[in-house]
């Protein structure tokens, strides 16, 4: 066999529940490909969360580096994840790392990739709010992974033109669509029940909420909000997956536990997850993930952040950012569901993709590490 006609080792490197969903399609489709040999390292970031997707997907990791430990600072847990994505990736040998999102994982992942000269490929780049404390620490380790990175997976235009506003490479990015989409499609297409019970006649609201600048006084805020809501139309009923940092649930459980129609419960395996989204008269939430999904699927959410790095679900009109005032997600609320009872649905959007982003970057990487080479990706 020549020199270059070896597999290529792509290493897919992946921590948390979003994560894994992202890019389990990739690692699935990258195994069938005779041209790559396919490795899958998970950090453990969200270990609990993240494992029960591996079934679900039909994937499992070829290497677990269990990187959380208790009581972790985002410094520790950077550094820890560094050391150990460089000596995993030193093992492996890859010709090109892959990584999607804008997690601590994702930035360990490129600066290792960097230290080893190895290109690194970054799912679901040019992401931005230009706010570095929003969402934080994820809009620094985006900004920062696309300075690293070798090639650039865009979901949209709208996030190649922030890359190609900062001065990257245009032949280095590629406009994919997002392999959420693709995961969204697959789980969809498998019938899965919600695993929550709603009463007849009561119209459902997912609630989501995880991120660190909604912790403390903004998640109050956030409840007091539901409880208006809650108080105000008594024909709703809330489901909550609560998260189970400890900065976010004993929060959750004192200020909603006592309502009857808050069911506050574990989080909800992808399946159910996204037969509640599909069920939801509408969802509030703080997650990227769910704006995109939720655009998909046509539901209505108000999103519980005063930026977004998704703006093409706000213009959809799907989404509305409502942020943290309570008055402004009892009003919202109450505004929606009038809303959804005197105008027809719109057509589903494709403002995310349209289920072939993994079939995209599958053909990216063949052509930059096979008829081109690993080389000259660096280069």
């Amino acid at each position: 066999m020549r020199a270059d006609d070896r597999p290529r080792n792509v290493v897919v490197v992946a921590g948390t529940r979003p994560e894994v969903i992202k890019t389990a399609p990739i690692v699935r489709a990258l195994g069938g490909q005779p041209w790559a040999r396919c490795r899958f390292v998970f950090t453990a970031q969200h270990r609990d969360l993240a494992s029960p997707l591996f079934d679900f997907f039909g994937v499992s990791p070829d290497v677990d580096l269990d990187a959380m430990r208790p009581g972790q600072s985002p410094a520790d847990l950077c550094n820890r994840l560094v050391v150990a994505l460089h000596g995993a990736l030193g093992r492996e040998s890859p010709d090109c790392v892959v990584a999607q999102g804008d997690t601590t994982t994702v930035l360990a992942a490129a600066l290792a990739s960097y230290m080893l000269g190895v290109p690194f490929a970054h799912v679901e780049a040019g992401l931005r709010t230009y706010r570095l404390d929003s969402p934080f620490p994820e809009e620094a380790n985006r900004v920062a992974a696309s300075h690293l990175a070798s090639i650039h997976f865009a979901p949209t235009k709208d996030a190649r033109d922030n890359l190609l506003r900062e001065g990257i490479d245009p032949g280095a990015v590629h406009v994919t669509g997002n392999t959420g989409i693709d995961a969204l499609l697959y789980a969809a297409g498998r019938e899965s029940s919600l695993g929550v019970e709603i009463a007849a006649g009561r119209r459902l609201v997912l609630v989501t909420v995880h991120r660190r600048e909604n912790h403390g006084e903004p998640l109050r805020r956030i409840c007091d909000g539901i409880r208006r809501l809650h108080d105000s139309q008594p024909d709703l009923e809330f489901v909550w997956p609560v998260h189970p940092n400890p900065a976010v649930e004993p929060v959750v459980r004192a200020e909603l536990g006592g309502l009857d129609r808050v069911r506050l419960v574990r989080p909800l395996d992808y399946g159910p997850f996204v037969a509640a989204m599909k069920r939801a008269a509408f969802i509030l939430s703080d997650s990227g993930g769910v704006q995109e999904e939720a655009t998909a699927l046509g539901t209505p959410v108000l999103v519980l952040r005063s930026v977004s790095e998704r703006p093409e679900a706000v213009l959809s009109g799907v989404a509305r950012l409502i942020g943290d005032d309570p008055e402004a997600i009892a009003r919202e609320g109450s505004r929606l569901l009038t809303d959804l009872c005197t105008a027809p649905p719109g057509p589903l959007s494709t403002a995310f993709g349209d289920g072939r982003a993994t079939a995209r970057i599958v053909s990216v990487l063949h052509r930059k590490l096979v008829v081109e080479s690993p080389e000259a990706v660096l280069a």
